[in-house]
């Protein structure tokens, strides 16, 4: 079966039109039609890949990863929309230069072939994985987890038939349905039938893909991210980024795990942090150094949805899907930079600081995809940083660092006009 799947994919590789044909663009439109038609059978599926999970006992943060509402319907018509919209400029030719006396030389785009990506329980991954590989005339083999089974077997459908309306080959998208893990195996040790890997889950999942396989991966680390508010900083202004790194979506990969504070602020930083997490709208766990004062009214700041525990050191290179922020004391930037070397993951790092001398050692110092200067975390996106449609944040070093926008998911091809010259 798996097999026959990367036979299908690699053909479907071949004959599908050239980049920038606008049939691409059509498919985007076509997908963006099916998801409205057929929501509601994909909501009813999905509501019963819901159920199964809460009836396994399922974290409920991870219970609503699953989860698909009419909201995600509009953010994926909006993701089609914009896809359909940057194709031409992202596809489209470099320019023509001359190459010495006798001829010129021109840039092509070129698909990366059959992308093979791996994911854990969102069902959004399906779609976004179809979309922007399918759009720069990749195929891509979709594993997602066996939480989203029968979501992933309706969006599969409505992705088979957006590209038959297209006419592009339905074997570019494939949705994997056998969870059996020998399967995945076989995928991760043939580069002959897959050309990029792009795993999305967790840590486990990236190091397992990373080290069980002979594919070339474009992989996010994981996200160990910090924020370090450094003596200079804006405290209330530190405070609120803190709070919308992780509390907007705790289980993001740019989500924030741990607050590096300059000792000589941090006392009025946390105060200030208990305050602005009493005005969240939701429940909000501080772990806090043993070395800062105690909460002065524990069941006054409960009440208002505050909670607080000790910090400890196993809290230190962990990655928190859940509501909850560390908060540690450090003496001073070196010793900022020094802990982010030791846990960070590489993926987003930030720094809260009025002093510019600061923010130029701090940026220097640190090496991540992402480093946001008095600003949110999660502002390390594609589309947010003006960068178009992504499919995941990559941390490697090669091919490409930060969103894996569209053009992350092409490669280059010269087309050289020699005019008969030869060479002497």
């Amino acid at each position: 079966m798996i097999e026959e799947a990367a036979r299908a994919a690699r053909a479907a590789c071949v004959q599908a039109p050239a980049v920038g044909d606008p049939a691409y663009q059509e498919y985007c439109l076509r997908l963006a039609d099916q998801l409205r038609t057929r929501w509601s059978r994909i909501r009813k599926a999905n509501e019963e890949d819901v159920a199964a999970a809460e009836a396994r006992g399922l974290p409920p943060t991870l219970v609503d990863r699953l989860r698909l509402g009419d909201a995600h319907l509009q953010v994926l018509t909006r993701l089609t929309e914009q896809v359909h919209e940057a194709l031409p400029q992202v596809t489209a030719p470099g320019p023509e230069s001359p190459a010495g006396t006798w001829g010129s030389r021109r840039q092509v785009r070129k698909p990366l072939g059959v992308v093979l990506m791996v994911y854990e329980a969102r069902p959004t991954a399906t779609i976004e994985g179809a979309l922007l590989c399918v759009a720069t005339g990749n195929a891509v083999l979709l594993r997602g987890g066996k939480e989203i089974a029968a979501t992933n077997a309706e969006l599969a459908e409505a992705i088979r038939a957006a590209c038959a309306q297209a006419g592009l080959p339905e074997a570019l998208a494939t949705v994997l349905d056998d969870p059996d893990r020998s399967q995945l195996r076989w995928l991760l040790a043939r580069p002959d039938a897959v050309d990029v890997l792009v795993p999305r889950g967790g840590p486990s999942l990236v190091d397992y893909c990373r080290t069980a396989g002979k594919l070339p991966v474009i992989a996010s680390g994981g996200g160990v991210n910090h924020l370090f508010v450094q003596a200079s900083a804006d405290l209330p202004l530190a405070a609120s980024i803190a709070l919308n790194s992780k509390m907007t979506e705790p289980t993001a990969c740019n989500a924030l795990e741990l607050v590096l504070v300059d000792r000589a602020v941090a006392g009025d930083f946390v105060a200030h942090l208990r305050e602005a997490a009493r005005r969240w709208a939701g429940p909000v766990t501080l772990r806090t150094d043993p070395s800062l004062p105690a909460l002065p009214d524990p069941e006054g700041a409960a009440a208002d949805g505050l909670y607080e525990e000790p910090l400890a050191d196993h809290d230190f290179g962990r990655e928190v899907l859940e509501p909850a922020i560390g908060v540690h004391v450090v003496d001073g930037l070196d010793a900022a930079v020094a802990h982010v070397r030791r846990h960070g993951s590489g993926h987003t790092e930030g720094i809260v600081a009025t002093d510019e001398a600061a923010v130029a050692a701090y940026t220097g110092a640190v090496d991540a995809a992402a480093l946001i200067v008095n600003g949110s975390l999660r502002l390390h996106d594609g589309p947010t940083m003006g960068l178009g449609p992504e499919l995941s944040i990559s941390t490697g070093r090669l091919h490409v660092r930060g969103p894996v926008a569209l053009g992350s998911l092409l490669t280059t091809q010269w087309v050289v006009r020699a005019r008969g010259a030869l060479r002497t």
